[in-house]
């Protein structure tokens, strides 16, 4: 799918979706996702009573369970801001599915609403907030995994490497299978766990053979998966979520 044809102009408020991820494993880059915002003169709105965007049971067939789900998140955030999410597996359910999944109800219209308020954070800052990044780290070497869903889905791998290559001292490593999946997919990595295990083998190995320092993902889901499979082969290489390498990248540590 396509990026947006038009987007809005920087808006003073947004909602922030935190995802099942982040909340349960990676907190840190919810914090320096809302903190990018935040520093561009966005005040952050995050509802507390949030939850999962649906898309387990909307993956697994269940499609009035998942109904139920996005109905409960569309009450979350009533006012019409932007709602910017920090996965694009996550912001493609909210933006692409929603609608399908109402369609022929009487919220379809409301979830039409919705889902053209949804961005993936990487296309927000970069496209909206059209931000500047001033790179005060060490040099260091970067392999990208942009998921699947970022890529194919939300269409933004363009502005996942954009916002790297702002970075002076961040040298992006070429990788081979770069836009194969790493292999994880949610519910798929439960039914067909022997075949999860063979992609994220071959991802690891191409990722550890770009010599990299460092790997960067916009998915919890990937990260979690590639990283453990690291962890389990020994391997040094260690990964971060793209909001968490921004922000510490960028971020004065006595400011």
């Amino acid at each position: 799918m396509s990026l947006r044809k038009t987007y809005p102009k920087k808006p003073e408020q947004v909602y922030f979706f935190g995802t099942c991820l982040v909340d349960m494993l990676y907190p840190e880059a919810g914090l320096a996702g809302m903190q990018l915002l935040r520093r561009e003169g966005v005040n952050v709105i995050y509802p507390q009573n949030q939850t999962c965007c649906g898309q387990p049971a909307w993956n697994s067939g269940y499609r009035d369970e998942a109904r139920r789900v996005a109905l409960t998140q569309m009450a979350c955030f009533p006012q019409a801001y932007p709602i910017v999410v920090p996965s694009g597996s996550c912001a493609g359910m909210m933006r692409h599915h929603y609608p399908a999944l109402f369609h022929g109800t009487p919220q379809h219209d409301a979830a039409l609403a919705f889902s053209d308020r949804v961005f993936e954070l990487t296309e927000f800052l970069s496209r909206v907030l059209k931000i500047t990044l001033s790179d005060l780290g060490e040099p260091v070497k970067v392999a990208l995994h942009v998921s699947c869903s970022a890529r194919r889905e939300m269409g933004v791998a363009g502005e996942h490497q954009a916002l790297l290559e702002q970075l002076k001292n961040v040298e992006l490593v070429a990788q081979g299978r770069s836009e194969e999946c790493c292999g994880f997919g949610g519910t798929f990595a439960v039914k067909h766990p022997e075949i999860s295990a063979a992609m994220v083998e071959e991802k690891a190995t191409e990722l550890v053979a770009t010599g990299a320092d460092s790997l960067v993902s916009g998915d919890c889901g990937c990260l979690m998966n590639i990283t453990g499979h690291l962890e389990h082969r020994n391997e040094k290489l260690r990964g971060s979520h793209i909001a968490s390498f921004l922000w510490e990248r960028t971020h004065a540590a006595d400011s």
